[in-house]
């Protein structure tokens, strides 16, 4: 989406908002628009960038919209959070809450970390030294905002942000550094060769 919305010469967010009839999506990126200060954001400066990411959960249950703030230096570091979700009428608020939390942070972790790694004798990635997860030192800021729904079925949460997430760090990095990521995940290593390749 945001691939063709750069094209076009189109907000990202804006692009969305133009192909979606959706009026419950609509909401929930409009709501992120607001809350993350998605319009005031500056130019890009080489460091810092934001990215949005949205999805359907299964196309079926509970809506989530994504954005990231992230900074690259010496490696990429996501600085806050914004979600919103709608996942119709909210039984345990707190409960959902911690399910996207939870939700963002695992996803993070597998965007900036995450990796198998095996060679000609199989997988050795066989410890958490070799298998890094995201530690509580980098875990960015996150605000969590729920769509209220009082009058409508309850769609499920599940693991809505998982899609959202990643995308949403991915087209960060575009914004701050113009290049384009299809590969996970974002280690320094891996965007210092993105660099060196668009070069």
């Amino acid at each position: 989406m945001d691939e063709m919305a750069e094209k076009l010469e189109v907000d990202a967010l804006d692009f969305r908002l133009r192909h979606l009839s959706d009026s419950r999506a609509v909401a929930v990126l409009e709501k992120l628009a607001a809350v993350s200060g998605w319009h005031q954001q500056g130019e890009p400066d080489g460091v810092h960038g934001m990215g949005l990411g949205f999805g359907r959960y299964k196309n079926s249950a509970g809506y989530c919209a994504v954005a990231a703030l992230i900074r690259v230096d010496q490696n990429v570091t996501v600085e806050k959070v914004w979600a919103v979700v709608d996942v119709g009428l909210v039984v345990n608020p707190d409960g959902l809450i911690n399910q996207i939390e939870g939700g963002i942070v695992q996803s993070l972790s597998w965007t900036l970390k995450e990796q198998v790694k095996w060679d000609h004798d199989g997988i050795t990635s066989r410890t958490w030294e070799d298998y890094p997860i995201i530690p509580f030192s980098e875990i960015p800021a996150i605000e969590v905002h729920v769509m209220h729904r009082p009058d409508c079925q309850s769609l499920g949460s599940g693991e809505v942000a998982a899609g959202p997430v990643p995308a949403a760090v991915a087209n960060a990095l575009f914004r701050a550094i113009g290049i384009r990521a299809r590969h996970l995940p974002l280690t320094i290593e891996r965007v210092t060769q993105l660099v060196w390749d668009a070069q």
